[in-house]
């Protein structure tokens, strides 16, 4: 059994103030995705977290502060692999993958678009390669968990007030399109498997009380490859675990 949690911190250091390590222990998943640690080499606690039973391993953006990804593990991986390739995403710190046997863990942190055109057609050109990464990936690793931040809200449901928010990067027409045809190849949405109810989210924004009206949206995501589908045990979401204005996502497998 692999207990798999993955969480947007906003910040790592922040977190940490926050009781981050406190929670991840008490939780105990085998695997940890984190994503936006906004830090470098020396500013995380790594010593902390490994004194607790984690292997680190992290891949920052260059930029100080920024974006950044990690996967926290109670065993050593076969291997950890920084980036896919691309220098323009790659180096922004955007993904990290962990091999454990014959399973790949992934930790993504996608961009947003919500800056402008630039960055929204940035987006759009990660949604393209980073499948493309994953498909080559499968010639030979075919089992995946990809967890992260997609920034994307996949279903109508996965979003409060969706009529409204169809001009919003984020739950763009095109960007839906682009998961709906993602997990047509063959990806599975582990937390659609187990819940189907409406205002299940994963992130709300901190204006206007948001998160306490439970206005928000889901955007962070475990999934798994079509093979891995009847190992989903459970999955579930943490709307009260506040360290963020995300709240961690987990997924348990039967691997």
């Amino acid at each position: 059994m692999k207990s798999i949690l993955s969480y947007n911190v906003n910040g790592i250091r922040s977190a940490l103030t926050k009781g981050l390590l406190d929670f991840l222990v008490d939780f105990d998943a085998d695997i940890v995705c984190l994503q936006e640690i906004k830090a470098q080499a020396g500013q995380m606690a790594e010593e902390e977290f490994e004194r607790s039973g984690y292997f680190f391993n992290f891949f920052s953006a260059e930029k100080k502060g920024y974006s950044g990804v990690a996967v926290l593990t109670k065993e050593k991986p076969d291997h950890v692999e920084y980036g896919i390739g691309k220098d323009k995403y790659d180096s922004e710190g955007r993904v990290i993958r962990v091999d454990f046997g014959d399973v790949s863990y992934v930790s993504v942190y996608f961009p947003s678009g919500t800056t402008g055109e630039i960055r929204q057609s940035f987006k759009m050109d990660f949604l393209i390669d980073f499948q493309e990464y994953l498909q080559n990936l499968k010639r030979t690793r075919n089992k995946l968990v990809i967890s992260g931040d997609f920034n994307i809200c996949r279903l109508w449901i996965d979003i409060h007030n969706p009529e409204k928010q169809q001009q919003t990067s984020g739950f763009l027409p095109e960007e839906r399109g682009w998961f709906s045809d993602f997990i047509a190849l063959g990806y599975v949405d582990s937390f659609r498997e187990i819940n189907s109810e409406m205002n299940q989210f994963s992130w709300w924004s901190y204006r206007a009380g948001a998160r306490n009206n439970n206005k928000g949206w889901r955007i962070d995501y475990n999934i798994v490859t079509e093979n891995l589908k009847s190992s989903i045990v459970d999955a579930g979401i943490l709307p009260k675990v506040v360290h963020s204005d995300h709240c961690p996502v987990w997924v348990r497998l039967d691997i």
